[in-house]
């Protein structure tokens, strides 16, 4: 008999699980902003999706619409979320453009940053943070530091 894995294949240790106003337009959106796939879905009776994952690069998330019935609310229920998604990709730049063609709000223009990642902050229409990085230098410890203190 073979065991299971603590982890399934496809996932990591930990995934961010989002609950969403909204979470079939969220889908529709990450798809235009950020070019993920949809995984799976599982809709409920009343309309709402229950359960759904996409993946954004190598990376799974989960979400469903919010239930307040159940004490689960989205970031727009309490206006805003104390939590903030980095996503490495290729491009900060692009992808920058994409999630506002796609219908973000712009918190930070991409610009290089001392710790050696070029970022970006985009606000989604369902009030998650998002700030996108590319890598474009290693910068040691202590550079970071004395860049930091500057």
């Amino acid at each position: 008999m073979s065991q299971v894995k603590a982890v399934p294949d496809g996932y990591h240790s930990i995934q961010p699980y989002l609950h969403i106003r909204g979470a079939a337009e969220a889908i529709d959106f990450y798809k235009k902003a950020f070019d993920a796939t949809e995984r799976m879905r599982m809709p409920q009776g009343d309309g709402r999706i229950g359960h759904a994952e996409i993946q954004i690069g190598d990376s799974v998330i989960m979400l469903a619409d919010e239930f307040p019935e159940k004490d689960i609310y989205s970031p727009k229920h309490f206006g805003g979320s104390a939590v903030s998604i980095m996503l490495y990709v290729e491009d900060c730049d692009a992808t920058y453009k994409q999630a506002l063609n796609a219908g973000a709000k712009s918190l930070r223009e991409p610009a290089d940053q001392f710790y050696g990642d070029r970022t970006a902050g985009v606000e989604d229409p369902f009030g998650f943070q998002w700030w996108l990085g590319t890598h474009v230098k290693d910068v040691s410890m202590e550079d970071m530091q004395a860049a930091m203190h500057k």
